[in-house]
């Protein structure tokens, strides 16, 4: 991936207060008059990827604001003061956005929906309760209108496999978060990836980390929550493939990853946004305990009663294929998301002790849903509906 280059410095200019502006006036002012602009000139620039050799110290002290914002000045006052339970959500329709929507929806906030523009429109959001707009963190000038009249961002975004790692999970981010600085949000909060700080030499890893500084450096009040894993990832990946009797792919390396049920994600989150006292907090969540592939799988295999079709992959052939992918420009990203399957698959332990976190955010382990209880509720719902189908087909036989 070629290297970023960093203008190191942020200029904002415009009033923030306690109040949004009227809904005419913000966007008139944001979406018409904000400009960005990115200085890629070698004097005033630093690279987003440092090389192997640099420390972390220094990458740490080099990061500091990637993009000049220059926002003209906004007539915030008078303004309608910004209810504190207005919420945008970004990236909505994911996993993990989903279940914030629904989960503050449940918990009476206002809830509004960033999605982009798509064939199948987000039904199911309104349906809920939440309003839906249409913006594209690709396209900055799309931004501002979507964050009239809201307290707190919710950052579940990021970009889709097709995509450029770099177009929204670094570009859009940036141009996310100068939006929400100069239309004085009050509270932003971003998921990152566990350890991202210690892989400098993965994109998608150091990407998390350099937003993390990024944030931390714009002056937002925020709350940066690293995560380790979905559990609802895994049905995608080892549950429906042993039912349907297909391939299940996974490595010779001991990984141990503590997955996450998405709700409970939500669930903290969500009491974390209450808690002034996590404010500009780096937070990370884990499952209850940390399991390798093979153990995830003799787990589906129990609870589907058959065996599944492992197709084992060497780690070094994760690394071989990368680097000759590495030669071709249109196979770029393709070598980025093999970097992270590589770090995925290495001798790594995706975990931290919950305690002190539960601690801050008063909730008990207890109540975290284990990968067993998940997976046994996703096998014992699903068998029950390829009974019931397979009753129904019996019945279709002596009818006919």
């Amino acid at each position: 991936m070629a290297a970023l280059r960093l203008p190191t410095q942020l200029v904002t200019r415009g009033t923030l207060n306690h109040h949004n502006s009227s809904p005419s006036s913000a966007i008139a002012a944001a979406s018409g008059r904000l400009s960005w602009r990115r200085s890629l000139t070698p004097e005033n620039s630093i690279p987003l990827f440092p090389s192997s050799s640099t420390s972390s110290l220094n990458r740490e002290r080099s990061i500091v604001v990637p993009v000049t914002c220059s926002a003209a000045a906004v007539n915030l006052a008078p303004g309608t003061p910004v209810r504190p339970t207005s919420i945008l959500v970004v990236g909505a329709t994911g996993t993990l956005g989903r279940q914030i929507v629904r989960r503050a929806l449940d918990e009476g906030y206002d809830v509004r929906c960033l999605v982009r523009p798509r064939p199948a429109p987000a039904d199911f959001l309104r349906d809920w309760g939440a309003t839906v707009v249409n913006a594209d963190l690709s396209k900055p000038e799309t931004i501002p209108a979507t964050l009239v009249g809201i307290h707190t961002v919710i950052d579940c975004a990021t970009g889709r496999p097709e995509e450029p790692i770099k177009t929204v999970d670094w570009e859009g981010k940036v141009a996310l978060i100068q939006c929400a600085k100069a239309m004085g949000i009050q509270k932003y909060v971003f998921y990152s990836i566990h350890n991202c700080d210690k892989h400098p030499e993965v994109p998608l890893m150091e990407i998390k980390y350099c937003t993390e500084k990024f944030l931390q450096e714009s002056g937002l009040n925020h709350i940066t929550i690293r995560l380790c894993g979905f559990m609802q990832g895994l049905i995608g990946q080892y549950a429906v493939p042993i039912l349907e009797e297909k391939s299940v792919w996974g490595t010779d390396a001991p990984t141990r990853i503590a997955y996450m049920d998405t709700q409970d994600i939500a669930r903290l989150t969500l009491i974390a946004l209450r808690n002034d006292k996590i404010n500009g907090k780096l937070l990370t969540f884990a499952g209850p305990r940390a399991w390798t592939t093979q153990e995830v799988i003799t787990l589906c295999e129990r609870l589907a009663g058959q065996d599944a079709n492992v197709t084992t992959v060497p780690v070094s052939v994760l690394r071989v294929t990368r680097q000759l992918t590495r030669f071709f420009q249109w196979t770029n990203d393709v070598a980025d998301r093999l970097a992270f399957s590589e770090v995925l698959s290495s001798d790594t332990v995706f975990s931290v002790p919950m305690t002190e976190t539960n601690s801050l955010l008063g909730v008990d382990q207890k109540d975290m849903v284990t990968l067993e209880k998940y997976l046994q509720d996703y096998f014992s719902n699903i068998l029950k509906k390829l009974k019931g189908l397979k009753a129904q087909s019996k019945q279709s036989d002596i009818y006919f």
